[in-house]
């Protein structure tokens, strides 16, 4: 229903025009309201495919050591990361239509603030764009994304970084 919201701010501009004669010109088309919202629906796919794929990882090793989990970023809307052997790496909304992904090994120093300085610390930019009729599609220094090579690229990267 979530994708639907869109709708029920068109149904609440009507009401509004109707009982109180006010016209909202924008219902339904907040471009950045649905770039927030895109990101983070973007963000709970690739959570979503990251557990399957971990879980996948983790059923099919054959001991307990090196299991891959995945944690929820509190104080955020939807970042998430992958820990397994002292090693993370981190998924999160930078800016609405910006997602930053950045590994690091377990320091005592380091602490995860959502909205560093992207200088800071060495990471890689997902963005979204605006399309035709405000479809937004996913790139990756230009080059548009498919979520199960980025899933696929990501984890087999982060299994041989964090081989213990």
């Amino acid at each position: 229903m979530e994708k639907l919201n869109w709708i029920k701010e068109l149904v609440h501009a009507e009401q509004q025009m109707e009982e109180a004669g006010i016209v909202d010109m924008t219902a339904g088309l907040d471009p950045h309201r649905e770039m927030e919202e895109t990101t983070v629906d973007f963000l709970l796919d690739l959570k979503l495919a990251f557990v399957e794929v971990t879980s996948a990882f983790n059923q099919l090793k054959t001991t307990g050591l090196g299991h891959i989990k995945i944690y929820g970023i509190s104080k955020t809307k939807a970042d998430f990361m992958l820990f397994r052997n002292g090693y993370k790496l981190i998924f999160s909304m930078a800016a609405p239509g910006k997602i930053r992904i950045f590994q690091t090994a377990t320091n005592p120093q380091f602490y995860f603030q959502p909205h560093q300085e992207e200088s800071q610390i060495e990471s890689q930019v997902l963005e979204a764009e605006m399309g035709a009729f405000g479809q937004m599609s996913w790139t990756y220094k230009g080059q548009p994304i498919n979520l199960d090579y980025l899933v696929r690229y990501y984890t087999s990267r982060f299994v041989k970084d964090s081989t213990k």
